[in-house]
């Protein structure tokens, strides 16, 4: 059986507010925070009957990271497909692409394979499936008996979701991808029943996720500078930034969950700096 370490909780004060940052980025350093939890079930699932996982997404994307790990402990093949590569990070691999290729996920530039075999697993881009509830959790658990509201940044909206299914506490979240239509989507792929939704917030400010934005570096220099800890690029930045907007309509303390994705700063740090040449 293969377990996830138990994360601590930090106080910090960021920006005159008093947070608590439940520092997942610190469960396992082969996978982001939340596909540690995410990928739990897979993790102690018995691979004989797989020769292959396949799976879909940026050529960026932690969950490529953590699943080319996932392949490597289970001696088996990782084939993800991407609809492009930008020809600056084939020619100057870095970040989560470099790192998974060293794994030996092999990358394919195409459409996505209509058919599955029977010996290949297919694990939806972001960690979008139900299995995940496993590990999330496990995550919700360590968390159940702190009298706190709960925020957390979402992609797939997949961890936020399944913290509220198993939360008393509110847990509140925000879109990084797409818009609060496509987060409620996403929510009800997985659970029909709304009740059980985490509560989305919004800026009034459309940003267009893998942009790169002035604000966004400003925020995470900040965080950085004030609580000692470092965040991702993607998709802290924008959570905090719905924090500060909204922290009136708090009841509670903010448990902030750190989820990890260190290894996209590589990359992303980079590009704000060819931004600023």
């Amino acid at each position: 059986m293969i377990e996830i370490k138990k994360t601590p909780v930090e106080k910090v004060t960021f920006d005159g507010f008093n947070y608590l940052i439940k520092r997942d980025d610190l469960s396992d350093s082969r996978f982001s925070g939340n596909k540690a939890r995410k990928l739990y079930y897979f993790l102690n699932l018995d691979f004989k009957n797989f020769k292959k996982i396949i799976s879909h997404g940026s050529p960026q994307s932690n969950a490529m990271y953590s699943i080319s790990h996932l392949a490597k402990i289970k001696g088996v093949g990782f084939e993800y497909f991407v609809d492009h590569i930008a020809s600056y990070l084939e020619q100057n691999p870095c970040g989560n692409y470099k790192y998974a290729k060293e794994n030996g996920m092999k990358i394919t530039v195409g459409d996505f394979p209509k058919s599955i075999k029977d010996d290949e697993l297919f694990i939806p881009e972001g960690g979008h499936f139900a299995q995940a509830e496993v590990g999330v959790k496990i995550l919700a658990d360590e968390i159940r008996d702190m009298d706190v509201d709960i925020f957390l940044p979402s992609g797939t909206g997949t961890t936020a979701l399944y913290l509220q299914k198993h939360l008393k506490q509110k847990v509140y979240t925000c879109a990084c991808v797409g818009d609060a239509n496509y987060l409620k989507k996403q929510f009800f792929q997985l659970e029909k029943d709304e009740a059980l939704h985490p509560t989305i917030l919004s800026l009034s400010k459309k940003y267009h996720f893998g942009k790169i934005y002035c604000e966004f570096f400003e925020i995470w220099v900040k965080l950085k500078d004030e609580t000692g800890i470092e965040f991702e690029l993607l998709y802290d930045p924008l959570g905090w930034m719905n924090i500060q907007k909204h922290q009136v309509h708090f009841q509670k303390e903010i448990l902030y969950i750190h989820q990890g994705g260190l290894i996209g700063n590589e990359s992303m740090l980079l590009r704000y700096e060819r931004l600023n040449k």
